[in-house]
């Protein structure tokens, strides 16, 4: 397995090269500029001495180049909008709100998409299966941040069951809305794949051995299929976690959770080019280690599976 690893490590490395680079083309050939949008119009001389501090009037392949390099050294350079910050200092900042909200919408994905679709494999063809599939069908196409506005209508604006928006931590209620918006659709898409992969395997042999010995039909289920049907579910898994990142950018914007993903959309807007491609760098790490780690769960859920 540790040969294994090494060679993902390795073929991480032009992946991430693959990235920067599509993230920095992608940035500079978008219209406008980092300072266009001031609260006040700068002169053509303040802009030009920007620019040269910067080394924003350099060509391109020098400015992709030096960011290159100062990354690699571990210096994300400052941000251009906020200039009393560096982005490293703003990723210090903001990230861990969003790594709270992420493990908690994961975790909320998890616990209602399991139990959903197993209840949907196991009463195949009934009221509960039916019910599940319209659960399913309806998480899938809806967007999250149409179900985070929906959520704050119906619980916050009509209900008054929690505030509008804001964070204080995992155990305010405040997490609710966010955390249901970005993992309802993963938890519906784990129903999905699970039903399907569950289905499968409660129609094998050994499942009908085991029930013909007159093991209880819960303890076949939990003990002998559902470790086999999570197979596929490890490998949505990394998808999944790519959703959540990425549902985060509106959800908490609409939410006013102060994450990561909301300072990326005041990024995109500011032009901010060290946060946006030092935020592409950073989600690109977090999408191939967990697709990393997908695949080593494999050999821990398939005794079949060996890395050599």
């Amino acid at each position: 397995m540790g040969a294994y690893l090494v060679r993902r490590l390795l073929l991480a490395v032009p992946t991430m090269v693959i990235v920067y680079t599509l993230a920095f083309v992608l940035i500079h050939a978008t219209p406008g500029g980092p300072w266009d949008n001031a609260e006040k119009p700068l002169a053509p001389q303040v802009i030009a001495n920007l620019k040269a501090k910067y080394h924003m009037d350099a060509p391109l392949w020098t400015q992709y180049v030096l960011y290159l390099g100062n990354a690699l050294h571990g210096s994300l350079g400052p941000s251009y909008v906020n200039t009393s910050q560096d982005v490293s200092e703003i990723i210090a900042e903001f990230f861990p709100v969003s790594m709270q909200l992420g493990a908690a919408a994961m975790v909320f994905a998890i616990v209602v998409g399991i139990p959903l679709g197993t209840l949907a494999a196991v009463y195949r063809n009934t009221a509960v299966d039916y019910a599940a599939t319209g659960i399913v069908v309806l998480g899938i196409s809806i967007p999250n941040y149409v179900m985070a506005t929906l959520l704050v209508t119906i619980f916050a604006v009509e209900l008054h069951w929690v505030p509008t928006g804001g964070w204080r931590g995992l155990l305010d209620v405040r997490v609710l809305i966010p955390m249901t918006a970005i993992g309802f659709r993963p938890a519906t898409t784990l129903a999905r794949y699970l039903r399907t992969s569950l289905l499968e395997v409660l129609h094998q042999d050994y499942i009908r051995t085991a029930r013909a010995k007159g093991l209880a039909g819960a303890r076949v289920v939990v003990r002998h299929a559902l470790r086999n049907a999570m197979t596929p579910i490890a490998t949505v898994s990394g998808i999944l976690v790519a959703d959540v990142v990425t549902g985060s950018f509106f959800v908490e914007t609409i939410t006013r959770v102060p994450g990561i993903g909301r300072y990326f959309v005041t990024a995109t807007t500011g032009r901010d080019y060290p946060v946006l491609l030092a935020l592409a760098l950073l989600f690109a790490v977090i999408i191939i280690t967990m697709n990393i780690l997908v695949d080593l769960s494999y050999a821990l859920l398939d005794p079949q599976v060996r890395y050599g």
